[in-house]
Parts: structure tokens; sequence; C-alpha cells
């Protein structure tokens, strides 16, 4: 059985706790893209815990995690995060956690580059993270990039490096005005990280392969949501690597094999990091509420979320580009604060009703066509089938099925794992 858990929206969809929660029955847990400018946060009976980099089945003992070939990967990020699971009593090693050999580094002056160039827009700005991914993922398709399994040819790469930082300081210097990078420092760089990661580091296309033959549970766990992908989301509010179900064989290494199943992560609200257009924002007092109740910030940066009310055109057009054959809901139960409940069901569109999620300048001005749900006003945090649920909360459950046409399997009322509704 090969799943992809993927995000419907534009991210911080849930999804680390989702797959912290159906992990259990899985084999292997693979993350196939993205690097650390985004967070899953699980909270489970050992704590809670910000995962950037590493896969959320981290969490598991018996679960193999996997950092796939379409990652780019901050080496000092991963060390760092390797050592504070460690320190929380997670054991970590080359048997649980297998790193590609074929995945980008992620270097400092791809971070420098990213901030440089965040300032330079200004009020244009696009609301990078300024971890480095547009530079690093730049990098990659124009052949410059350094992979993790490079670090096993010193020599080699080395010559490479200094090919590298000469090409880089022609923008650093030339371009930004900003001070030199040194081979040295980029060659202590890696030397201080690296050599802790290289245990890790493997074939990971192979060993996923033979764990297919061998009839393995393989999850494909998705970094960010479909709105981000760099072909198909809100471009160029993106992010730089492909978020969708179809490129996770691809990324995790092994595209000689297909999805059995995509499972689609969206909250029963609307979310949004960072800059692009958002039809369904809320404004005031109503939006500080919303965030208060869902803690709505920013696992990877801290930043205030944006928060609005379900969006069914964005999130239908996200199930279809994902290919979503279920879908999990998470966070219902922070909608019990809320009266009534606002829910973005077509957009207005220079004076004309739409109900297909537009692109470009015309989402731009999109502006919300917005019903109103009854609420339920009452802790549904105990709830464990549908029928346990207020009449309010079903009524708007079943709705957003119907609206996004794909069946809901899972439902969470809760943070903590066990907190969760399946329907059968």
């Amino acid at each position: 059985m090969l799943s992809a858990i993927v995000g419907i929206n534009w991210g911080d969809e849930g999804k680390g706790r989702m797959v912290d929660l159906l992990s259990e029955d899985y084999d292997v847990v693979v993350r196939y893209q993205g690097g650390n400018n985004a967070g899953h946060t699980v909270i489970n009976p050992k704590g809670k815990f910000i995962l950037n980099l590493l896969p959320s089945g981290i969490l598991r003992e018996n679960v193999v995690n996997v950092m796939g070939n379409g990652m780019v990967i901050d080496i000092k990020h991963l060390v760092g995060e390797i050592g504070r699971l460690r320190d929380a009593g997670i054991e970590i090693t080359p048997d649980h956690l297998k790193i590609s050999d074929k995945a980008v580094i992620c270097m400092p002056y791809h971070v420098q580059l990213d901030c440089l160039e965040e300032e330079r827009l200004a009020d244009k700005k696009f609301g990078s993270t300024r971890r480095g991914i547009a530079p690093v993922y730049s990098d990659k398709y124009m052949k410059k990039a350094l992979r993790m399994g490079d670090l096993f040819e010193v020599e080699a790469l080395k010559e490479h490096l200094a090919d590298v930082v000469e090409w880089k300081n022609l923008t650093v210097q030339k371009a930004y005005g900003a001070e030199a990078v040194t081979v040295e420092d980029m060659i202590a760089y890696l030397e201080e990280y690296g050599n802790v990661l290289k245990p890790f580091i493997t074939d990971t296309g192979l060993y996923l392969n033979e764990a297919a033959k061998a009839g393995k549970r393989i999850m494909f766990e998705a970094q960010l949501g479909a709105l981000r992908d760099i072909d198909f989301g809100i471009y160029p509010y993106t992010s730089s690597s492909s978020t969708i179900a179809a490129y996770a064989p691809i990324g995790a290494g092994v595209p000689n094999h297909k999805l059995d199943e995509s499972i689609g992560i969206m909250k029963a609200y609307s979310t949004c990091v960072g800059e692009g257009p958002f039809t369904a924002e809320m404004f005031g007092a109503e939006a500080e509420e919303l965030r208060a109740a869902g803690g709505e910030y920013g696992a990877a940066t801290g930043r205030p979320r944006r928060v609005g009310g379900f969006d069914v055109p964005a999130s239908r057009y996200g199930v279809r580009m994902q290919g979503a054959d279920y879908l999990a809901i998470t966070k219902l139960d922070v909608l019990s604060v809320m009266k009534k409940i606002p829910v973005v069901v077509a957009y207005d569109v220079d004076g004309e009703r739409v109900t297909e999620f537009p692109t470009g300048a015309k989402l731009e001005r999109a502006k919300p066509i917005i019903e109103y749900f009854d609420g339920w006003m009452t802790d549904i945090g105990d709830c464990r089938t549908l029928e346990d649920l207020p009449e309010a909360a079903r009524v708007y459950v079943e709705y957003l099925a119907k609206a996004v046409e794909c069946p809901v399997r899972y439902v969470s009322v809760g943070a903590s794992r066990e907190q969760y509704i399946e329907i059968k």
C-alpha cells in the first residue's frame, strides 16, 4: 500500500497531526519535497513536537523515516532538530532515519540570497520564510547544487564548491553589495554538520523500491498544500517545489511505483501564511478570536497566520489537484467558539459569480460570496463518532464533503492523538 497524505489548501492544514495518527498502520513514512520552510506540529503522549524537516513518523519507534531526493535540506537545522528530539528521549538511528544521497543541501548562501532579495523587494516581497528555499531549488535546476551524497567525495566536493562560490559571489557582492562568501567557511560548515549526518545518507530510492516489493506499507508526507504548488498554486506566491500527491513517488525516489490512495487534509476553516491572494480572509476582532482559538501561528516562523472562513472554490480545486480519494477535516473543535460560521461558497470576479478557482490577476480581484452556518457553541473534544457531534457540527461536516465533492473519513476534534472521529 502506497499512500500520500497531502494538503488541500495553502498549507498548515494539520498534516503532521494526521501522519502521526495514521502512521501506526504504516512501515515507512517519506517526506518527498520542500525544506525547513514550514512545520508540522504533533502532540502525542511523548509531548509537543514541531518538525520542520523530519517526517512526522519519526515519533513512532517502529516506523522507518525517509527524507527523499525531492527535498532541500538545511543540514545545520536538521542536526539541531535531531538533537532536540534526542533530548526529549526520541531515539534516532540510521535504522530509523534514512536520508537520500540525491537530496540537495540548502547552504548558508541560499539563506543569505533569500533574505537579500526579500529586502530588495520591500513592499513587493513574496512573503518568503527566508530559509533559502527558492535560491536552492533554483540552483538544483541550474545544476549548481550540492547533494547529500557529495559529502562522501571530499576532493570533488571542494572543487565543485569553489566554482559555485565564485559564481555566487557575482550575485552576492556585485548585485547586492553584500559580503563575499568564502570557500573556507562553506567547507567548515559542511564538515561540521555534514559529518554528523553521513551515517543516515543512503540510496533511499533503492531502499523504498525493495520495501514496496516486500509489501511494506509506505506513506508519503507532503509539506504545504496544493495552493502552494509551484505549477498549480497561487503563482508566484507559492513554494518552489511540487506539493501534489502525483509527485510523491518521484520526490521519494521511486518513480516506477504508483500511489494506491491520496488522503487530503483540510481545516474546518481557512488559514494562510505569507503574501498573496486569500479571498476568504477575515479581519478585526472576528479574525483575532479565530486565530487565538486555533493557535494560528506558523510552526516554522511563528508568524501569525491569516485566517478566514472555509473556502469552497479553493478547496474543491485543491481536492482535484491532489486527486484525493477521501479527506480528513482538522480543527473542527476550534469553530466551537463561533455562533455563526462563515463559508465562502463562491467568488465575485468583476461582477460575475464564479464557483471554479481562478488564477492570476482574476484571483487578485476576487471577492468572497459568504453564507453562514449555525455554530454549536459547545466542546466537542470528547466526541468519537459522528453521532456524538452536535447536530449543527454534523450538518457542517456533511456540507463540506458535498461542497468539495469528496468523502470525509476523519474529523479531528482536538490536538491530542486520540481526539478524532473515523467515519466508516
